[in-house]
């Protein structure tokens, strides 16, 4: 039977769900994605499939998946539609049809994360679902010299949760800084907020949000550029710590 591929670029704010893809009962982005097309459809009769996973409460500013349905469905009939009834908290950006052989995940190319952090003796609560704040005082221009040693073909074992079999864990990091937050303004934050970028294709579990764990001690003078240095060598054990999540943000995708 003739299937019918398309290729959805959208967005969302993490901060309620968990994660990208289905699980029993809890709420994801998927199985809101999934329950939108099927009530657009009047059947269940197709398939959706994530370019990559996303851990709970990690928001995307661009991301995607396809769709497989058995039926010919005009792209922008589809795209209106699913902006009509997605929640509020998910936009499609982009729907167009793809061939058979097109493959989300492994034509996904480049990624760019973001991880957005405060420094305030006490938390905004409005920033929460956006930004991960440190109480202790860090020193922000050590971390942004411990974030430059990322840079380059590395071994990132120590940054990898609870790794499988086989993993491969010599991996490019092609951009790692930190700097004053000037993607994402709003009246709710603090005065100044930080942005941490990163630049890969392709990245392990947890391996962002352990790396940032890591410059968080780097900033509060629990770890020193050397101790990253060395996290970076083959029989390097884990420095830091797993950051929260809602700090983080899949900020770009790019595909072969």
């Amino acid at each position: 039977m003739e299937k019918w591929h398309y290729l959805l670029t959208f967005q969302y704010l993490g901060f309620r769900y968990h994660g990208w893809q289905k699980q029993p009962q809890v709420k994801t982005v998927q199985f809101m994605l999934d329950r939108t097309i099927e009530f657009i459809l009047g059947h269940s009769n197709f398939k959706t499939l994530g370019s990559s996973r996303t851990d709970s409460m990690v928001s995307a500013m661009k991301t995607a998946c396809t769709i497989t349905v058995k039926e010919d469905i005009d792209p922008e009939w589809l795209f209106s539609k699913l902006n009509e009834n997605l929640p509020a908290d998910i936009k499609a950006l982009k729907l167009e049809r793809v061939g058979k052989d097109f493959q989300v995940i492994n034509h996904a190319k480049l990624k760019t994360y973001y991880y957005l952090f405060s420094n305030e003796k006490k938390a905004y609560p409005f920033a929460a679902p956006f930004m991960c704040n440190i109480v202790e005082d860090l020193d922000i221009e050590l971390m942004k010299e411990g974030a430059k040693i990322f840079e380059g073909h590395h071994h990132f074992k120590a940054y990898c949760y609870k790794p499988t079999p086989g993993k491969v864990f010599n991996r490019e990091i092609m951009h790692s800084r930190i700097e004053e937050n000037e993607l994402l303004q709003a009246n709710f934050f603090p005065d100044k907020t930080f942005l941490y970028t990163v630049k890969g294709e392709g990245f392990m579990r947890h391996q962002i949000r352990l790396m940032m764990g890591a410059l968080f001690r780097l900033g509060r003078g629990e770890k020193t550029l050397e101790d990253i240095q060395n996290s970076l060598k083959e029989q390097a054990e884990c420095i830091g710590f797993v950051a929260p999540a809602s700090g983080l943000i899949l900020g770009d995708l790019k595909f072969k």
